[in-house]
């Protein structure tokens, strides 16, 4: 199973930084696949037999996916905003939270989602239509979750469960929370999060292309497929820059900052994205067109080369602290320095 960040990652204090990390992940994401197949050292033991696959995760309903509003559709109070197997809330006094599902089932007419932790976190989904009263604790019997169609006018309704109450006892008293669609959407919330609610989608994307078993090619083409906005499947400069917001996004969703995002904000991390995109293509444009393709992201990662040769003599490493100090040190050699 693929793994969500960890917390370490979600929960980073540094706002500046999440960019540069974004744009590390989308690199990173091709790590979780693995590489060519090698011969394993003498005396090595055998790989141990890989690990029952894990149940299907039953997803949020096409239908209830996207943007809903709390509060007033001119002035909300508060955005949740779901995908696949995600939710992320935030809200106009400026926090936030991500729920990223593990696992879900349903329950009393509810979507029972639990995502990852401690506490392993709760959240119950359901629509009702318009001119239906609002669901007290206990939901509707007989309802299936997404069967009501969510479109203008439609509401949901979430509920989170307190940690301490059992699962066979839910919805039970647990507050109700109602939602609506807003149609334009709220022009400021469309600004602030429309891209990065984008992303996130994505996101779980490449996450399923990219688990333990996947194969590398098609983590590769994931990856490209989840940036590629022209259809050239490609990565331009822009679709890297994009990402690497996205994916700061998540991290500010997650870490409960979200809500705190205003134009200046947004400002700079869009330059901080850019100048990152523009480093992370340079460092993999191999052919020099200026974008990424799924054999670029490959390239030394789809299979493990190592041919070597015989002749010469190693280089001395001591005190040397990157790739650039030895390359700079084998020069140094070759132009008689010492």
């Amino acid at each position: 199973m693929t793994r969500p960040f960890p917390p370490a990652v979600l929960r980073a204090p540094l706002p500046s930084l999440r960019p540069s990390l974004a744009a590390a992940l989308v690199v990173l994401l091709l790590a979780a696949a693995p590489g060519g197949a090698q011969v394993p050292a003498a005396g090595a033991q055998p790989a141990p037999a890989p690990a029952p696959a894990a149940q299907p995760l039953r997803p949020i309903p096409e239908a209830l996916r996207g943007a809903w509003f709390s509060g007033s559709c001119a002035a909300p109070d508060a955005m949740l905003a779901l995908t696949a197997r995600s939710a992320a809330e935030v809200t106009a006094r400026g926090t936030s939270r991500l729920d990223r599902f593990l696992r879900t089932r349903e329950a009393g007419g509810w979507l029972l989602g639990v995502s990852g932790g401690a506490e392993a976190p709760r959240l119950m989904i359901r629509a009702r239509p318009a001119g239906e009263s609002a669901t007290a604790p206990g939901g509707a019997p007989g309802s299936t979750p997404g069967s009501i169609p969510a479109g203008a006018g439609a509401t949901l309704e979430t509920a989170r469960p307190d940690s301490k109450a059992l699962d066979e006892q839910l919805p039970g008293a647990t507050p109700v929370t109602a939602w609506t669609r807003c149609d334009p959407l709220p022009l400021s919330w469309a600004l602030r999060h429309g891209e990065g609610i984008a992303v996130l989608g994505a996101l779980e994307g490449m996450e399923a292309a990219c688990g333990p078993t996947a194969a590398p090619q098609n983590c590769a083409e994931a990856v490209v497929a989840g940036g590629d906005i022209s259809g050239d499947r490609l990565l331009s400069t822009a679709e890297v820059a994009r990402l690497a917001r996205g994916i700061g996004w998540v991290l500010a969703v997650a870490d409960g900052s979200a809500g705190d995002v205003g134009p200046l904000a947004v400002s700079g991390a869009a330059l901080s994205s850019l100048g990152t995109a523009q480093l992370l293509v340079s460092s993999l444009d191999f052919d020099g067109d200026g974008r990424l393709s799924a054999r670029e992201l490959l390239q030394d990662r789809a299979a493990v080369v190592a041919r070597g040769n015989a002749g010469g003599r190693p280089l001395r490493l001591d005190g040397l602290t990157d790739g650039l100090d030895v390359l700079r040190s084998l020069v140094d050699g070759l132009l008689g320095g010492h």
